[in-house]
């Protein structure tokens, strides 16, 4: 195939992507994982899991891997040898426990969203041929009446809460013990299971709507393949300590998070909501967090609105700009009393599943705190580029992960165009779906859907969604997350969605609009303003300076305020079609 055309800069390959730094674990699958680890972190604790104030049960990675071996083993026994077996709920070990039971000799997992109404998690289960599933209590109602329907092919129902498996519904922990008891008697059923590493053993749907997402069939290879490159990159060791905080359905957390920590060795605890992230990383110590922007932007608010309450943030201020140039560590010194808020034990925070604000980066690695960028997509297992503590530039996702390649096609004159990208994290392709498949997958490239540039050094910067990107009559082209991000900065304003709209009097023409959700509270007390009058000229008046910023065609003309969130996927993506759609609406 000929591209239209590709971004003429030296070439972008192996010398531009990023260098291995450190020596990691080879392996083909995750069984060798498994396998291969088993020995090597045994005595390390895998997860600690809170029972009571200050009280805590352990699992050493021995441990996990014997529970796997047992459920697995048990699994198979109940005739589920090469079928499709789904995972819903929150983030525990009992998930992951189930996950890689599955995944690693029994048969095919589907992860689902846990925020799923019954209706679309009913069309899910019967899309995907699903014959057993685990979930939690909450979602135990839903489940049961499922069960019942003759449109799927549902047959076993696992709880990973229930202590005792009841008529019809089995117990995770009563399988284990079975599955144990079997393994005794000599069961090598799963133990044995060959793994091919190049077949399907994931199913994972897109976010949207249940007949539009898709389905991305991940095999051990993607994964495995993302995994390493991700190890000899990032200084992560079976010291550290994963504090698990976004879906673990999803594909950033389950790798970055969950399998990563896993492939590691290093001990994962599980949040135990946003509200508590702070006395989270407090009480366990955490050292790594791979989570979304938002929750950084969070937890930077929180902290400088304590340094102001304490009378500190002129001096904190002060010292930011004193010491700047200085290496992280001297700067972990220097910011000991911030560090220590958050534990005092941060190594690495991963951004990733959105676009992260380029000030909220600066001020973090200004304080010594290590934030850097990543960027993947559910076809890509997931990560394409990440920045680190070598490869990296404020504002960028950095270069690509050592077996990746990436370039941008059909690239307008500002060097802008569509990010693609090759190597073997690539999906396999989408279940049943050749149209899509033939639309994203061209010459063994994948075509991500997002605008980026590239400079000569190999560093990738995220300009937006192709599909989102707003063309004016004059031909400029508008893109609404880099405008979201001059908006949030208002005082006042949670979060904001940018959106094209059509003049009454000239249909070709489109005026750029933006809906505004703000905190009545923080508008109040910052900016001592009462009526809806004052917060609607107040937040008039900070888009009218920020207008005078930027080119007149960029400038927005009209405005939506409210307290409602926007509609957004479980990881925090704003959904734009479904907010354009509610705009409509009103």
């Amino acid at each position: 195939m000929t591209f239209k055309k590709i971004y003429d800069i030296p070439n972008i390959g192996e010398r531009l992507m990023c260098k291995k730094i450190y020596n990691c674990l080879e392996i083909s699958d995750l069984k060798d994982i498994l396998n291969k680890t088993k020995k090597l972190y045994e005595n390390k604790i895998a997860f600690q899991i809170r029972v009571g104030e200050r009280k805590y049960k352990t699992f050493t990675h021995a441990e996990v891997r014997n529970m796997i071996d047992a459920l697995g083993t048990a699994l198979i026994d109940l005739g589920l040898k090469n079928k499709r077996i789904a995972i819903i709920g929150e983030n525990r070990y009992e998930w992951e426990i189930a996950y890689l039971s599955v995944v690693c000799g029994t048969g095919i997992v589907v992860p689902l969203d846990k925020s799923l109404p019954e209706n679309e998690l009913e069309s899910l289960i019967q899309r995907s041929e699903i014959e057993a599933i685990f979930y939690t209590n909450k979602h135990a109602e839903a489940i049961e009446k499922i069960k019942y329907s003759e449109k799927n092919k549902l047959k076993h129902l696992i709880s990973m809460e229930s202590d005792k498996s009841k008529e019809g519904i089995y117990s995770i922990n009563e399988l284990i013990k079975q599955g144990k008891k079997l393994l005794e008697e000599g069961d090598r059923s799963f133990i044995d299971a060959k793994i091919n590493p190049d077949e399907m053993a994931i199913m994972l749907f897109t976010s949207g709507t249940t007949s539009a997402s898709k389905v991305v069939a991940l095999s051990h290879k993607n994964i495995c393949s993302n995994l390493m490159d991700i190890g000899s990159i990032l200084d992560v060791t079976s010291e550290d300590t994963f504090l698990s905080v976004l879906p673990i359905h999803h594909v950033f957390e389950c790798t970055v998070g969950f399998l990563f920590s896993l492939y590691k060795g290093s001990k994962t605890v599980f949040c135990d909501g946003i509200r508590h992230i702070i006395s989270n990383l407090n009480e366990y110590k955490v050292s790594v967090m791979a989570c979304v922007p938002a929750i950084y932007e969070g937890i930077f608010k929180m902290v400088r609105a304590r340094l102001e309450k304490e009378g500190k943030l002129e001096e904190i201020l002060q010292y930011e700009e004193k010491y700047k140039n200085c290496s992280i560590e001297k700067k972990k010194e220097i910011f000991k009393e911030i560090h220590d808020m958050l534990g005092g034990k941060i190594k690495l925070f991963i951004s990733g599943a959105a676009s992260l604000d380029r000030n909220i980066e600066e001020r973090y690695r200004l304080l010594g705190l290590n934030l850097v960028q990543g960027y993947g997509l559910t076809e890509t297992s997931p990560v394409v580029a990440i920045g680190t503590n070598k490869y990296y530039k404020t504002g960028s996702i950095g270069k690509t992960v050592p077996s990746v390649d990436a370039k941008i096609v059909d690239v307008g004159k500002d060097g802008i165009g569509e990010l693609v990208v090759k190597g073997p994290n690539v999906m396999l392709g989408y279940y049943e779906n050749k149209k899509e498949i033939k639309s994203a997958l061209k010459d063994g490239w994948f075509y991500t859907g997002d605008l980026a540039r590239i400079d000569e050094e190999g560093y990738i910067f995220i300009c937006g969604r192709k599909k989102s990107v707003i063309v004016l009559k004059n031909g400029k082209n508008i893109f609404p997350e880099e405008m979201e991000n001059l908006v949030n900065k208002i005082e006042g304003v949670t979060e904001s969605f940018i959106f094209g709209k059509k003049c009454s009097e000239d249909k070709e023409n489109i005026k750029i609009n933006v809906k505004i959700v703000f905190d009545i509270n923080v508008i109040k007390n910052s900016c001592n303003i009462e009526t809806d009058e004052e917060i609607y000229s107040y937040l008039q008046n900070e888009i009218r300076k920020i207008n005078k910023t930027m080119p007149s065609y960029k400038a927005i003309r009209g405005m939506i305020v409210t307290e409602k969130p926007l509609i957004k996927t479980t990881t925090n993506k704003i959904k734009r079609q479904a907010n354009l759609d509610e705009i409509e609406k009103t």
